[in-house]
C-alpha cells in the first residue's frame, strides 16, 4: 500500500509539473528574442555531441554572437564554466532569461535539451545525433515509441510535448538523408540544412589540433586513456545502438572472460561504450584488456586513436567511416528481434559495410583471426551516399553561415 501511495504521489506531481509547462509555453511566445543570442543544450543536461562542438566553435570564432550553454545539471554548468565558456542552469533566473531571449536554439534531440516550455518563438535547430537508416520519430511504426507517434497514447503525448514540437530546421548531410529527416520530423526537405555534423570535426582534425582540444576541453582521464593505447598492438571499441531491453546491461551477449583472453593473447584492448540511454557498468570486474567508457562521456576525441569499430545498427558507423584506415565489425546477434521492435527506413544490407557476425562465437573467431578488413571502395561509396559534399567540410561554420541567411 505504501509503495502504491508513493507511486500515485509521484504521478500526481509529474502531472502538475507538465500542466504548468503547458501554461508557461504559450507565454514564452511573448518575449522579444535577440538574433545575436544563441542557446545550446544537450540530452540529460550533459555537455556532448553536435551541440557541444558547435557551441565551442561559436565561442571561439564568432565573438559577435552571445552563445550560452544551458543545462539542468549543475555539474555540467560548472564543467563548461571551468573551460572559460558561458553556461547557466536552465532553471536559474539567468538561465530562464537567456532561454527566453535567445533567437536560435541548438540541441541534439529535443527542445527539452534546454527546456521545452521556454521555446516558444525561438528558431529551433535540431542537430540530431546521427545520420542513419533506422526509423526515428514519426517514421517509427513498431515497438514502444509507436504508442507515441502512431497510436497517440494520451500519456505518451501529454508527458512528451517536446516530441511534438517540430524543429524549424534539422541538420542533414546529403540529399539521401534529407528525405529521411524530412519524413521523420514532418518538415519539408528545404528545412533540412545540409552541413554535416560538428562532432566529426574532431575525428578529422590533425593530431596536434586534436590534442590541443583534448587538453583544453576534455577530462584528464581521456588523455590518460589515449596514452595507455601505446602499450597495445591495436584498440577496438564496441558501440552498440540503444535497445529498450538494455537499460542496465548491454553486454549480455558477450562472454567477457573469454573475450579478454583472446585480446590478451594478441595484446589488444577493447573499449566498451554503451549508448547514452543505457545505465551500465562492469560491476567492478577488472579485465586486463577490456575497459569501460561511461555512456554519458564524449568518446569522439578518442575514436581516432582506435582501429576497429564493433557495432550493429548504430549511426556511429557513418561517422567512423570518415576516418581512413579503420575497420568495422557488425555484431548483429539480434537482427530479427531488432527489426520487429524498430525496423529500418532504408534496407540494412544495402546501407552498411563491415564484417557481419551473428553469434558470439563468430565474433570471437573474427577478432582472433583479424578477419574484418574493410574494402576501400565500399567505404568511399557509403561516405558519398550518406555525407556527399559535406563529408570533409567545416560543418560548424556551414551551420552558422546558413543560420545567418535564414528568413527572419
Amino acid at each position: 500500500m505504501k509503495n502504491l501511495l508513493i507511486s500515485i504521489c509521484k504521478e500526481a506531481g509529474r502531472f502538475i509539473v507538465y500542466t504548468i509547462c503547458y501554461i508557461v509555453y504559450p507565454l514564452s511566445f511573448l518575449f522579444v528574442r535577440n538574433s545575436k543570442k544563441y542557446a545550446f543544450g544537450s540530452f540529460r543536461g550533459s555537455f556532448n555531441d553536435n551541440a557541444k562542438y558547435l557551441f565551442i566553435y561559436t565561442c571561439l570564432h564568432h565573438r559577435d554572437i552571445d552563445a550560452v550553454w544551458l543545462s539542468l545539471d549543475k555539474h555540467t554548468v560548472e564543467q563548461v564554466r571551468s573551460m572559460g565558456l558561458k553556461a547557466y542552469c536552465t532553471y536559474s533566473p539567468k538561465g530562464i532569461w537567456h532561454a527566453l531571449t535567445s533567437r536560435y536554439w541548438f540541441y541534439n534531440a529535443y527542445t527539452s535539451d534546454i527546456m521545452f516550455c521556454l521555446s516558444g518563438g525561438a528558431v529551433c535547430i535540431n542537430l540530431w545525433h546521427g545520420v542513419g537508416i533506422k526509423r526515428i520519430e514519426y517514421n517509427i511504426t513498431t515497438g514502444p515509441l509507436a504508442l507515441r507517434y502512431q497510436k497517440k497514447d494520451w500519456k505518451e503525448v501529454f508527458f512528451h510535448p517536446e516530441s511534438f514540437r517540430k524543429p524549424n530546421y534539422v541538420i542533414s548531410s546529403s540529399p539521401f538523408q534529407n528525405h529521411f529527416f524530412s519524413t521523420s520530423f514532418h518538415i519539408t526537405e528545404n528545412r533540412c540544412l545540409m552541413t554535416g555534423y560538428p562532432r566529426n570535426t574532431i575525428l578529422l582534425a590533425d593530431d596536434k589540433e586534436r590534442m590541443h582540444f583534448l587538453e583544453k576541453y576534455e577530462p584528464v582521464s581521456s588523455l590518460e586513456l589515449i596514452k595507455s593505447f601505446k602499450q597495445y598492438n591495436q584498440v577496438l571499441v564496441y558501440m552498440p545502438t540503444w535497445r529498450d531491453s538494455q537499460r542496465s546491461l548491454f553486454v549480455e551477449n558477450m562472454d567477457l572472460h573469454a573475450l579478454n583472453e583472446v585480446l590478451a593473447k594478441h595484446n589488444e584492448l577493447l573499449i566498451l561504450k554503451p549508448h547514452a540511454n543505457v545505465s551500465a557498468s562492469l560491476n567492478d570486474i577488472a579485465y586486463s584488456n577490456i575497459c569501460f567508457f561511461d555512456g554519458k562521456d564524449d568518446i569522439y576525441p578518442i575514436l581516432p586513436y582506435t582501429n576497429v569499430l564493433i557495432t550493429d545498427y548504430s549511426s556511429i558507423i557513418y561517422d567512423y567511416l570518415l576516418m581512413p584506415d579503420k575497420d568495422v565489425i557488425l555484431y548483429i546477434y539480434d537482427y530479427q528481434e531488432y527489426v520487429a521492435m524498430r525496423d529500418f527506413f532504408y534496407p540494412y544490407d544495402e546501407n552498411v559495410v563491415g564484417k557481419r557476425v551473428h553469434t558470439f562465437t563468430e565474433l570471437m573467431i573474427c577478432i582472433e583471426q583479424h578477419d574484418y578488413q574493410l574494402s576501400s571502395a565500399e567505404r568511399i561509396s557509403l561516405i558519398d551516399k550518406f555525407w556527399g559534399d559535406t563529408a570533409y567540410g567545416n560543418p560548424s561554420q556551414s551551420i552558422l553561415e546558413q543560420v545567418k541567411n535564414l528568413p527572419r
